[in-house]
């Protein structure tokens, strides 16, 4: 595909980048790794659950055909059953037992009536009770199967896994689950100015981008590996991406726009990556190019240190998902009321870090002082990008507006 300089709107360039991702191949593993990963397959219960009709309360087991009379009704109490026993008795006409709650109900029962709605039988010569309220079949009752039935479909491909969901599976005696192996990431950062955290700077600046984008990359789901610094040179560049063979996804920042270092675009398109697209109108981030290599995807993320978060969260943090087999990868949204005015000119999607919070039922979004994409002390106060559409000029105090909850924040 050739790609030109137009600039691509951002809900189109992010749709370009997810036709290029497919969920990776599928693996097994432990529930206490599978946290907030997706299913890779349908799961059939293997077991029924609950077992047997059981108890939602303290109170008696009854059969509701025994209420239907006059109020106070008495019943004659043939046995105490507490979650873990077995019933021993079957419910005759006249007759409950006490039950605790999980406890099986006997045969015979139907219904449950609670403890506060009952009384101890005055006068009885032995166990007794009086039931003070008529209750339908069912009451109170959790029905055998509700939760699961042997051989039914449980959770379906795709079921995002949280904590209730893991719940149903250690329920089936599951020890591991098939899901998307996670996505292995290549990080690479470019420019004669950088330096390692570790080394002197002396006249350079510590890269800030490669390890923030590779916890960005974990707390995605995925698995990161940094690659380095690269200077400014084509043939260096060309090299280390060289070093990217095999790996799902490779990340670069810097060196994607028009200087006359910016190589990566170049190196890119030498090691045989077909580019996608490349600039998006939008702001911060413009320069980002896309592309792919077989089945590698390779991000050209810009090199200031607020742009390649921001294009993480709207382009890569996206692709990281359907590759993980999630069916719902657009970023999250939540609609909120500005606080402030806010103007440009027409034509760039503005994504604006904002410090959210609740008042009176309502989230509003204060902008932050500092926008520079430079800094990031522009992104650590964050909750929330506050999305200026593209063809906007001005939205005014108290506007609707759309906000994006950021996934860098603590």
């Amino acid at each position: 595909m050739s790609v030109g300089s137009e600039l691509l709107p951002v809900e189109d360039a992010r749709a370009r980048a997810l036709a290029l991702a497919s969920p990776l191949s599928t693996e097994w593993a432990r529930l206490d790794e599978a946290l907030g990963r997706a299913l890779g397959a349908e799961v059939l219960a293997q077991r029924t659950l609950p077992p047997w009709d059981n108890s939602a309360m303290d109170g008696y087991a009854v059969r509701a055909a025994d209420l239907s009379g006059p109020l106070p009704v008495r019943l004659t109490v043939g046995e105490t059953i507490h979650a873990g026993q077995t019933p021993r008795i079957t419910l005759s006409p006249g007759t409950c037992a006490r039950i605790m709650t999980g406890a099986p109900l006997p045969a015979g029962a139907d219904a449950v009536v609670m403890q506060e709605r009952t009384r101890p039988a005055p006068g009885a010569e032995g166990p007794a009770v009086e039931i003070l309220e008529a209750v339908a079949p069912g009451s109170f009752v959790r029905p055998r199967g509700e939760d699961a039935r042997a051989g039914a479909p449980l959770l379906g491909r795709g079921t995002p896994l949280g904590i209730p969901e893991l719940g149903l599976l250690t329920a089936q005696g599951m020890l591991t689950v098939p899901v998307p192996r996670r996505p292995r990431v290549a990080i690479l950062s470019t420019g004669d100015e950088l330096c390692r955290a570790d080394e002197p700077p002396e006249g350079r600046i510590v890269d800030t981008n490669a390890p923030s984008l590779a916890l960005a990359v974990a707390r995605a789901g995925g698995l990161p590996t940094l690659l380095g610094i690269a200077r400014d040179t084509r043939e260096e560049v060309s090299a280390r991406l060289a070093d990217a063979q095999g790996f799902d996804v490779v990340l670069t920042s810097a060196g994607v726009s028009v200087g006359e270092r910016d190589f990566v675009k170049a190196a890119l398109e030498e090691q045989g990556v077909e580019m996608n697209f490349w600039r998006v109108a939008i702001k911060p981030g413009k320069p980002l190019a896309v592309g792919h290599r077989g089945a590698t995807l390779y991000f050209g993320l810009p090199g200031n240190p607020t742009s390649s978060l921001v294009t993480f969260e709207l382009f890569v943090r996206p692709v990281l998902r359907r590759l993980q087999g999630h069916p719902d990868v657009e970023p999250p949204r939540a609609s909120g009321r500005l606080e402030g005015e806010l103007r440009k000119p027409p034509g760039l999607a503005h994504y604006l870090r904002v410090a959210a919070s609740w008042r009176q039922g309502e989230l509003w979004a204060r902008p932050l002082a500092t926008q520079t994409s430079g800094a990031l002390r522009s992104a650590a106060s964050a909750t929330h990008l506050l999305h200026f559409p593209r063809e906007a000029s001005s939205l005014a105090h108290g506007a609707h507006v759309e906000l994006l909850p950021v996934s860098w924040g603590a």
